[in-house]
């Protein structure tokens, strides 16, 4: 009997392999965090197209980039256009953006008060402590009300920046990814929309404020090895994730939490 259902398994596997007619690509893509509805809704899209997308999950903001340039996976998708930039410039690493994805708006969230009007004079607020995720945290700020930086504090701007700070706030830079742990501890925390949503938030109902839509700095991007760029299967899965079911699905599925924005490539690499 073993020896039927071993001979069984095998011919099943060998008809699916023939069925697939060995023609398929597997393009494993890295991202940040457990969220991948987008994905495997594009996935599935994809397959149609005889196109196998794996995702490969990490915990961190670094992992996806140095996975990418070691060629452990073939495409990320997982940070915004300036952390990019930054990142690889420090990391001296040749990767290129592909296709635009979304907005991931920042939030701020607060276990104390129900507004940013109710942070009271020196209250301690956590910021994500990365160079550029700490500058789009003051800009934030700075949106809110609570404080005013410097005309060239720019988008990597710091503490030192700051001009103006009339509830006399203390900022806590800490790792992104302890942002939402520190809450019972702080005032009020600025977590990144992934890091939020994996800790069970959402941006649109539980922030006390949330950045605009439109700062395309902080548009995310799909990138490559920048030698595979123009590769036509990996331009081909950025096509598919541009097209309006995929917007639509995301609007569905976040409420506004995440915000399709589709942008040429040149507009992206202009900020």
């Amino acid at each position: 009997m073993k020896k039927t259902i071993g001979t069984l398994v095998l011919a099943s596997t060998a008809t699916l392999l023939a069925a697939c007619g060995g023609d398929s690509e597997t393009v494993t893509i890295g991202v940040s965090g457990s969220d991948t509805r987008i994905w495997d809704f594009v996935a599935e899209k994809a397959a149609e197209e005889d196109i196998e997308i794996e995702i490969v999950s990490f915990s961190d903001y670094v992992q996806p980039n140095i996975a990418l340039a070691e060629e452990d996976i073939d495409l990320n998708a997982f940070q915004t256009i300036s952390y990019f930039d930054e990142f690889i410039e420090d990391r001296e690493l040749d990767l290129s953006p592909i296709a635009s994805t979304v907005i991931a708006p920042m939030a701020l969230y607060s276990e104390k008060v129900d507004s940013v009007e109710e942070l009271p004079d020196g209250a301690t607020i956590a910021v994500p402590n990365e160079a550029t995720n700490l500058g789009r945290a003051l800009l934030l700020l700075e949106e809110s009300g609570l404080i005013e930086l410097s005309d060239d504090a720019g988008l990597t701007g710091t503490p030192e920046d700051i001009t103006e700070n009339t509830k006399n706030i203390t900022l806590e830079p800490i790792v992104a990814g302890q942002t939402p742990r520190v809450l019972p501890d702080v005032d009020a925390s600025i977590i990144n929309n992934g890091i939020a949503v994996d800790a069970g938030f959402s941006p649109v109902d539980d922030s006390i404020f949330r950045e605009s839509d439109t700062a395309t700095p902080y548009i995310n991007i799909i990138a490559s090895r920048t030698e595979d760029q123009d590769n036509e299967v990996y331009q081909r899965i950025g096509e598919l994730y541009q097209q309006e079911d995929v917007a639509q699905f995301i609007e569905d599925e976040y409420n506004g939490g995440m915000i399709p924005t589709f942008v040429s490539l040149e507009e992206l690499t202009n900020y």
